[in-house]
């Protein structure tokens, strides 16, 4: 009776108890999609398009004039449109442009190539389209790399230690059923990557760069040539040398605006290039909480709640084994993503094309110092992890990701088993490569050279980690006796980037699209064939320097540019010129013109929508909820007309 008689209050109190729960899951929809199912989405993509095992097959389908109208104006990195088949599944209605920063750059002032990296998008004239569930695709041109293979391993490291790191694969890619070249294929950091590492596309996204070459507001007069920020310049750091600790890293390029990840203050206006360089749309609600996060970051306070602490150690970890300069490891405040969720800021890799020595800073660096980079002073270029390289607990699991390159993917068997199912894949590609940047004998010896390398820094990392080799750049600096040899290795044979000039733009070494950096006997090697200037460059229009000469310069005795006066400016009355900082994001860079817009494309090829993916975990939350309602509305029901 007691029973019967409250029957009707327990059953209302259960529905509301299941309004309650549906309500919650409507706010609070990332955390149930969480609870149902982890912090990460299965995405067909990963098997149909980075299964490594079998490499991608890429044809462009586009027409010949657009192709070459696109590549004539690659500075612009204005989207066409083209038709992709990849792995025989076809998607319509394409965006495809140019990318890059340096390499973009180089190219475009290059007469004898064109190969420019790709950047596929699925979903920019299209909403919602994308090939299986894939957002965004990258086409790497291998650009600097005579092993073509830097790239590759890198990310295999990332994907071997369990970090948040884009999926990858190589690329046969045709135009037009014409084979161009192989090419590394990346998964762009962009919707479907958050979705895929995260479970959900609710976090904030930048590419900070200060070192934009190229691809600037077309409107600009200066052709998208944009000179870096300055404004951080640091004279203390001049000079070159590999990494945080050999020989200082080579002079500052920027890290202006934030872009070095550097607490400056609390005004969001001193971290401009951080916004600038959203991908995601950010409010300034947003860049508070990036703000604060730097803030309790430089101070050490409360790091896991400011941090993904594990990841960030597993980036420094495989980073700071590539002894990669072109980064924030050297003198450059970019080629790495900001990712910010409720407050917690992360790091995603980029751009490893120029690691193991492959950014020379004029050519300083030897092998020697690249491959005994201090592993406890990996970077030069920001003070962002320090707090962790200061904590004992973190700097202990740091070495402990370290070791595991050493002792289980490189020692343990993974990287030989990745070394030759790369070279089996494409060394009869890269023989036939008719857009290759080396020869195959170049691309032979490269390969053979970046085994070595990988070995012998291994090699040393374990002798740092075990004390037998000093692990910062001051004590190898007063301890080199016990440095590993890498007298054998040739750091220019594996392709290299020279920002201290000769040869090319960019100096990269020979090959079939004519770069050799030591010309043949009776080359021109005056600087006007060794330099080109960007098409719309005028020098006509470059700052008066009046009678400056550089011979003239005054004694700096015993400057020191770290006691300059608070209220110093460098600007005064000098009229110093003002640079284009525009910053090289991977986000759309629109084109209305009549013959790309004039008629919106609307097919939808087959995989799933990023956005739709979404939600499916939430759904199934949403559809439990109401049959839970459901039930008990019927079961209130029956049991009123049985009263």
């Amino acid at each position: 009776m007691i029973a019967n008689k409250h029957i009707s209050k327990i059953i209302i109190a259960i529905t509301a108890v299941a309004v309650i729960i549906c309500f919650a899951a409507i706010v609070f929809s990332s955390e149930f999609s969480v609870l149902l199912g982890g912090t990460s989405v299965n995405m067909e993509y990963e098997t149909k398009l980075f299964d490594t095992d079998e490499i991608m097959e890429v044809n462009i389908i586009m027409d010949e004039d657009d192709w070459n109208t696109m590549l004539s104006n690659a500075m612009s990195e204005e989207y066409y449109v083209c038709d992709v088949v990849i792995n025989g599944q076809k998607v319509k209605n394409v965006a495809i442009r140019p990318k890059g920063n340096t390499s973009l750059s180089a190219i475009a002032m290059d007469p004898d190539s064109d190969r420019y990296s790709l950047k596929l998008e699925f979903d920019h004239f299209v909403e919602g389209q994308t090939c299986y569930g894939l957002d965004k695709l990258i086409l790497n041109n291998n650009y600097a790399d005579a092993t073509n293979m830097k790239e590759a391993i890198i990310y295999d490291m990332y994907q071997f230690i369990g970090a948040d790191a884009s999926l990858y694969n190589y690329a046969k890619v045709s135009v037009n059923g014409e084979y161009t070249g192989v090419y590394l294929a990346l998964e762009a950091v962009e919707s479907s990557f958050m979705l895929r590492n995260f479970g959900t596309q609710d976090g904030e996204l930048y590419k900070p760069d200060t070192m934009e070459m190229g691809g600037g507001d077309e409107s600009s007069d200066n052709g998208g040539f944009s000179m870096p920020d300055m404004s951080n310049f640091d004279f203390t750091k001049m000079g070159g040398g590999f990494g945080g600790g050999n020989g200082g890293g080579g002079f500052s390029m920027g890290g202006g605006g934030g872009a070095n990840l550097n607490y400056i203050d609390d005004d969001l206006d001193s971290y401009s290039t951080i916004w600038d360089s959203e991908i995601t749309g950010t409010s300034k609600n947003d860049h508070r909480r990036v703000v604060t996060a730097l803030k309790n970051i430089s101070e050490g306070n409360d790091l896991e709640k400011y941090l993904d602490v594990d990841n960030i150690l597993k980036y420094m970890a495989v980073h700071t084994f590539a002894v990669n300069m072109d980064s924030l490891s050297g003198s450059m405040s970019h080629n790495y993503y900001l990712y910010e969720y409720k407050g917690q800021l992360n790091i995603f890799p980029w751009d490893y094309n120029l690691s193991f020595g492959g950014m020379s800073m004029g050519g300083s660096g030897d092998a020697t110092s690249m491959i005994n980079d201090a592993i406890d002073t990996p970077f030069a270029g920001t003070q962002f992890f320090d707090s962790l390289l200061e904590n004992e607990e973190y700097l202990a699991r740091y070495h402990e990701y370290l070791q595991m390159l050493v002792d289980e993917y490189v020692d343990g068997g993974r990287f030989d088993e990745t070394y030759d199912r790369i070279r089996s894949q494409i060394d009869t590609l890269v023989a036939t490569d008719p857009t290759a940047f080396y020869s195959d004998d170049e691309y032979q010896i490269a390969a053979d050279m970046l085994y070595k390398t990988i070995k012998l820094r291994a090699e040393s990392i374990d002798g740092q980690l075990n004390g037998t080799i000093p692990s910062t750049g001051a004590g190898q600096k007063s301890d080199s006796a016990s440095l590993i040899d890498g007298s054998e290795i040739d750091i220019e044979a594996m392709g290299q980037f020279s920002m201290g000039g000769g040869g090319d733009f960019g100096g990269f070494g020979g090959g079939k699209s004519g770069g050799d950096s030591k010309p043949e006997t009776g080359d021109d090697t005056s600087s006007d064939s060794q330099v080109q200037m960007p098409g719309n460059f005028d020098p006509n229009n470059a700052p008066d320097m009046g009678d400056f000469t550089p011979g003239d310069m005054p004694d700096m005795g015993d400057f020191d540019p770290n006691n300059m006066p608070a209220d110093f400016n460098p600007g005064g009355d000098m009229n110093f010129p003002s640079f284009d900082q525009t910053s090289d994001t991977e986000t759309d860079k629109e084109s209305d013109t009549s013959s790309q817009r004039s008629s919106r494309p609307t097919s939808f090829e087959p995989g799933m929508s990023s956005n739709l993916m979404t939600y499916v975990k939430n759904i199934a939350v949403y559809a439990i909820c109401f049959v839970v309602l459901l039930i008990t509305l019927i079961v209130l029901k029956f049991v009123k007309r049985k009263d």
